[in-house]
C-alpha cells in the first residue's frame, strides 16, 4: 500500500493538482485483466473532494511482444498521452505512467469507466454500431494529423509483418492438414493479397478493436487496451469488430464505418481492402503460437483449441467470398 500511495501522489503532484497528497481507499482486482495484471483503486486526491476512481495497469518483465504487434505497457501510455489525450476523445482520461524503481516496471493509470460494460455483452443493438461509427471518426481525424514525432513511436506494418502470421499458420496447422485441406494453400495465397493492404490509406489503428476492448457506458463507445496501437489501415479495426457477427449486423456497421470516416462517400475499392484485412486479421490470431498451438489428444490425434474455431470458420467464409478456396 505505501508504495501505490507515493506512486499515484507522484503522478498527481506531476500533473500540478493542488495538494496532491493521495489516500488510498480501497482496492479492486480487474476480473477481466489479460495480457498484464490490472487492478481498480478507489482514492482521495488532495484530502477534499469526491473518491476517484482508477484504472491501473502494471508492467512485467517478461514481456512478449508477439512478434511486434504489441507494446508494452509503457508504449500504451506513449499512446495515451501523445495520440489520444490531444483528441479529447471519449476515450478513458490519461491521468499519467509511473516507473516503479523496486520492482523495475512501470504502471499506467487512466480512468475506470464505472458501470461500463464490454461492447461484446451489451444489450443494447446499437452498442457495436456506435463503436463501429466512433473507430469510422477516429480513423478520420488522425488520417489529418501531421505524422511528425508525436506519432512517430508507433510501429508500422509492413510486408514482412504481414507475411509473418500467415507463415505461422502453416507451421502451427501444418499437421491438421488433413482436416482443412484449404488452409494451408490460403496461406500461400495470403501473400497476392498484401500489396493491397501496403497500398490502402493509412492512419492511427486500435490493432484489437475487438467488443471486448471498447466499454459501452451510457451510450458512449469509449476504447481501452490500446497496446496494439499502429499505423495501418484502418479497415482492420472494423474486421476486429465484427468479427463473428451475424451478417446484418456486420454490414450496418460496414455502412455506418463508412459513412463516419468518408462522409462525402468512401473510395471504391473500401470492400477489397476490407477482406483482405479480414484475412490479415484471421491470421493474426491463428499464427499466435502463444495463444493458439494445436494440442494433441488420446492416441496422438490433433485437436483444434476451441477458440480457433471461430476464426477459421471465418476466413475460410472470408477466402470463399473471394473465390480462393471452394
Amino acid at each position: 500500500m505505501p508504495r501505490l500511495t507515493a506512486g499515484l501522489a507522484g503522478i498527481f503532484r506531476g500533473n500540478d493538482t493542488p495538494n496532491g497528497g493521495v489516500t488510498v481507499l480501497q482496492r479492486q482486482r480487474n476480473p477481466y485483466e489479460s495480457t498484464f495484471p490490472t487492478e481498480i483503486v478507489t482514492c482521495r486526491v488532495g484530502g477534499n473532494g469526491s473518491p476517484l476512481r482508477l484504472f491501473i495497469k502494471y508492467g512485467t518483465k517478461p514481456f512478449d511482444g508477439v512478434y511486434g504487434h504489441r507494446g508494452d505497457v509503457s508504449y500504451e501510455a506513449r499512446v495515451y498521452r501523445d495520440v489520444l489525450q490531444p483528441l479529447h476523445t471519449s476515450t478513458p482520461a490519461y491521468y499519467g505512467v509511473h516507473r516503479d524503481e523496486t520492482a523495475g516496471v512501470p504502471w499506467l493509470v487512466i480512468e475506470y469507466l464505472k458501470g461500463g460494460i464490454q461492447t461484446s455483452r451489451s444489450h443494447d443493438p446499437n452498442a457495436i454500431v456506435r463503436a463501429a461509427r466512433w473507430i469510422g471518426r477516429f480513423h478520420a481525424t488522425n488520417k489529418r494529423r501531421d505524422p511528425g514525432e508525436p506519432l512517430r513511436f508507433l510501429r508500422e506494418y509492413d510486408g514482412a509483418y504481414y507475411a509473418g502470421w500467415a507463415r505461422r499458420t502453416k507451421g502451427l496447422f501444418a499437421q491438421l492438414e488433413h482436416r482443412f485441406p484449404w488452409l494451408l494453400p490460403l496461406c500461400d495465397e495470403f501473400g497476392t493479397f498484401i500489396p493491397r493492404l501496403l497500398e490502402a490509406p493509412r492512419t492511427v489503428i486500435h490493432g484489437e478493436y475487438f467488443g471486448v476492448n471498447v466499454i459501452y457506458q451510457n451510450g458512449t463507445s469509449r476504447p481501452a487496451d490500446w497496446q496494439s496501437a499502429a499505423i495501418a489501415p484502418g479497415e482492420i479495426d472494423l474486421a476486429s469488430l465484427t468479427h463473428s457477427w451475424p451478417r446484418p449486423i456486420v454490414r450496418k456497421c460496414e455502412r455506418e464505418y463508412r459513412r463516419s470516416r468518408w462522409p462525402d462517400g468512401g473510395p471504391d475499392d473500401f470492400p477489397e481492402i476490407l477482406e483482405a484485412a479480414r484475412l490479415y486479421m484471421n491470421f493474426r490470431w491463428l499464427g499466435d503460437p502463444g495463444w493458439l498451438t494445436p494440442r494433441f489428444g488420446p492416441g496422438g490425434r490433433p485437436m483444434i483449441p476451441k477458440k480457433a474455431k471461430k476464426f477459421l470458420k471465418e476466413i475460410h467464409a472470408v477466402a470463399e467470398r473471394l473465390g480462393v478456396v471452394a
